[in-house]
């Protein structure tokens, strides 16, 4: 049987789900995937094979061989970003295994291709080994200028990228925590003006403890805010709480130190007691007596996808300000926002490291271009508007210059 997705036409009707994509339509642009290798040189003459493959090409293997450093400029890995995933936290779907991710990851690459100008190969692997993988990509190494990672389940995720950072000279980010951390501190900087809030004094509550939730209150802390409950299944991360006490070292207990200065402990509704921002990135449904919880004029997040924690229409009756990550509603939390313009800032700039320094310059970046035209509905751009990724790349690259 066919089934239909409704999607907006374009970014300025993301309130208007008009278009209808039918199952023929979306399998058809995938037929034989969604990415080509096309030759930045003409191959039209016996002289211009000369000149691309042999015998000019020894000349340059030569030159390399001489100065490695060369690669960076006669090759095009120092411009190539991989996109690595394992396939074990693939969208909504979750362990799908390395085959049925790539899709995914072909989709990754043309968006850092169409909004960065980067070139990127998806690189899907059939292991779920940290250290197999840190191999992998060591031996890979010569082939590429950065590593975006993908889709990889927590807490495996932390371990790997702190070990690819470690074992790696170019940038490594994974996109799932960092890329939507950046995003939602952009988008709270321009929900905070909307509401008349310095965003140092938010009372912030973020459901989900997993890759994004963590990813998202260390970005929030960094930025000044110093009230960030986190919840997970079990509820409130305190440092009382057994599981917690009980390993002092792990990201969740670091965090609940760090962000719970007032040593909530509970559920959901002892979180959001007076809680000025709600932040979802799990599966956790927010209830509407909740919702009621939360101060005057709050902001709600419902990030999941494709089902919010709570329905905009629903969030709207109690806060000044709602997003979530889907394009079909105002205020679209997405990624793209932020990895291209990053890695392109950093491979611009020469950076061996994605530091904090440039994730903040980053999230500030998307945030000022909102603030000419902000609003309750307008707190972050369009993920098509061209002036992203440039003045991202920019921030980063100054970011880079003044570390």
């Amino acid at each position: 049987m066919s089934t239909e997705t409704i999607i907006p036409t374009d970014a300025t009707s993301a309130a208007e789900p008009v278009a209808v994509l039918s199952d023929e339509e979306i399998f058809a642009a995938h037929q034989g995937g969604k990415l080509s290798i096309a030759s930045t040189v003409p191959l039209a003459s016996k002289r211009d094979l000369s000149i691309a493959y042999t015998p000019g090409v020894a000349q340059v293997s030569r030159a390399i061989a001489a100065n490695p450093e060369l690669a960076k400029t006669l090759t095009w890995a120092q411009r190539l970003v991989v996109v690595v995933s394992d396939g074990t936290a693939v969208l909504g779907l979750g362990d799908i295994g390395a085959s049925a991710s790539l899709p995914v990851m072909e989709g990754k690459s043309a968006l850092f291709k169409a909004f960065g100008e980067l070139d990127s190969i998806p690189l899907v692997l059939n292991t779920t080994d940290v250290d197999e993988i840190v191999e992998t990509l060591v031996r890979l190494r010569p082939s590429f200028g950065a590593v975006n990672l993908e889709d990889v389940s927590a807490p495996r995720c932390f371990e790997l990228e702190d070990k690819l950072i470690e074992a790696l000279d170019c940038p490594v980010m994974h996109d799932d925590q960092h890329g939507t951390a950046v995003v939602v501190l952009a988008a709270l900087t321009g929900a905070a003006k909307v509401t008349g809030r310095d965003i140092e004094t938010l009372r912030v509550v973020v459901s989900g403890a997993g890759a994004a939730g963590i990813a998202v209150a260390q970005m929030l802390l960094a930025a000044g805010i110093t009230d960030v409950v986190l919840l997970d299944s079990r509820g409130v991360l305190n440092t009382e709480r057994a599981d917690i006490a009980a390993d002092p070292a792990s990201k969740k207990a670091q965090l609940a130190a760090e962000g719970n200065p007032r040593g909530v402990s509970g559920g959901p509704a002892e979180a959001l007691l007076d809680a000025d921002v709600f932040i979802g990135v799990s599966s956790s449904k927010l209830a509407e007596e909740h919702l009621k919880l939360m101060s005057q004029d709050s902001i709600v997040f419902a990030l999941s996808n494709p089902d919010p924690e709570v329905l905009p229409e629903v969030a709207r009756q109690y806060a000044a300000v709602v997003a979530t990550g889907r394009s079909d509603f105002p205020n679209q939390i997405n990624n793209v926002l932020a990895f291209p313009g990053i890695f392109r800032g950093a491979l611009d700039a020469g950076a061996r490291r994605i530091t904090p320094a440039m994730k903040l310059a980053a999230a500030r970046a998307i945030a000022e271009l909102a603030d000419e035209d902000l609003s309750a509905d307008y707190i972050v751009p369009s993920p098509l508007d061209p002036r992203v990724a440039p003045a991202v790349s920019a921030a980063v690259a100054a970011a880079v210059e003044a570390e």
